[in-house]
């Protein structure tokens, strides 16, 4: 069953810029469906301010956070037809983007960091939920369809 996913990309040269100097901004805006519209810019570590707008979320940031939403909601996934409560689910992701075997930049490592709240009267062992993170990792379809290194660290506890 194949699926199609849509966004938009909305960007306008301001009129005094000359364009052709590099010295234009680059904030942009996403547009999703349901009408979600997210400010954008490319991140200042690649183009300097205040070209750039370091409010505005970046490609390399929403990278990062699609690959940690997506392990998530597959955690959760599988956490909820286990009979596990969790109670929450947070996750301080990092990558590291530098040259890869052919030369380019690439995001070639991606960290996720997820700290759990379980409730209930399960009890899991700290190898039930790193058995839980690696299926998930195996069944997220971003983390499938990119060719940087992901790793699962994080922390859990019991809140009962």
């Amino acid at each position: 069953m194949a699926h199609s996913y849509e966004a938009r990309i909305r960007w306008q040269r301001a009129p005094a810029e000359a364009f052709t100097d590099l010295k234009y901004s680059r904030a942009h805006t996403w547009i999703f469906d349901g009408g979600v519209e997210v400010p954008a810019s490319s991140a200042p570590s690649s183009v300097p301010l205040p070209y750039s707008k370091a409010e505005n979320v970046d490609p390399e940031e929403a990278f990062v956070a699609a690959i940690s939403s997506c392990h998530m909601l597959v955690f959760l996934y599988l956490a909820a037809k286990q009979g596990l409560i969790v109670d929450s689910y947070s996750d301080n992701a990092s990558a590291v983007m530098q040259r890869n075997a052919k030369g380019k930049l690439a995001v070639t490592e991606v960290v996720l960091n997820p700290a759990l709240v379980i409730s209930g009267t399960q009890h899991p062992t700290d190898e039930d939920i790193r058995d839980l993170h690696h299926r998930a990792h195996e069944e997220c379809y971003i983390a499938n369809s990119v060719t940087a290194r992901i790793t699962v660290t994080g922390s859990w506890r019991h809140a009962g």
